[in-house]
């Protein structure tokens, strides 16, 4: 009888697989929409940028003219004491915040609301955004950092400019604690060792012997002792190209 596999002992919720959020900061998310935004514009002021543990880009603390304060993803190339606009009349500037029906066509984009007032939920990584390319009567069709298109609502907003702390994951970690720091403030396991190098008692996919491995697709509905490996996967090895 072998000990219990990652995926099992993960399940149990002990301290080693637990993510340290109590040292984040906030959450990053616009404020909810007030009437004055609708008609005209809010002004605000970037008071700070501070490190979120956990999140690949620095979180902009903004303050309203309102007293509202709020966090956010940063752009590149806003600073602290910058004066943003937060609404539908403020002007296509770095770091300013609009509905995506006010933008015009080829803006580049980022933290994009997928339903009004949600708060932001696309291109939110370090590096990423997204392109207005056109306005339907459906709505803004949008070109996501994947290379999809979206249509999305006219009243979602999304702020102008490009998430900072691009080319982040160039950078190598040159040290194997450093990589440990980073996965357990994210709340995985480092260092995570393969299946295939354990013993047979361990793991599904254990065993020296060549002989002895087993199919990596797994049901769905597999139990967790099992459930390793390409999970309920349509097709496996490299796409073919289809014509």
């Amino acid at each position: 009888m072998g000990k219990r596999i990652r995926v099992q002992r993960r399940g149990r919720g002990a301290p080693t697989w637990r993510a340290s959020t109590h040292k984040r900061v906030a959450p990053a998310e616009y404020p909810p929409v007030s009437k004055k935004e609708i008609e005209g514009y809010i002004r605000a002021k970037v008071t700070d940028l501070v490190h979120d543990p956990g999140r690949g880009t620095p979180l902009a603390e903004i303050k309203t003219e309102n007293g509202e304060v709020f966090y956010t993803v940063a752009v590149e190339g806003i600073y602290k004491g910058q004066e943003i606009m937060i609404g539908s009349k403020a002007p296509i500037e770095i770091g300013n915040i609009l509905p995506i029906g006010s933008i015009p066509e080829g803006t580049m984009i980022c933290n994009i609301e997928l339903s009004p007032g949600d708060g932001g939920k696309l291109a939110r990584s370090s590096g990423a955004y997204a392109t207005v390319v056109a306005h339907t009567a459906e709505g803004t069709i949008v070109k996501l950092p994947s290379g999809k298109t979206h249509y999305i609502n006219d009243l979602c907003r999304a702020t102008i400019g490009v998430i900072s702390a691009a080319g982040r994951v160039g950078k190598p970690f040159m040290k194997a604690g450093a990589k440990y720091h980073w996965m357990k403030a994210k709340g995985h396991k480092y260092p995570r060792t393969r299946g295939r190098a354990m013993i047979a008692a361990v793991h599904p996919y254990g065993s020296s012997k060549r002989s002895a491995r087993k199919v990596t697709t797994v049901s769905r509905n597999a139990p967790p002792g099992q459930k390793v490996g390409l999970i309920a996967a349509k097709s496996t090895g490299r796409k073919k190209r289809r014509r």
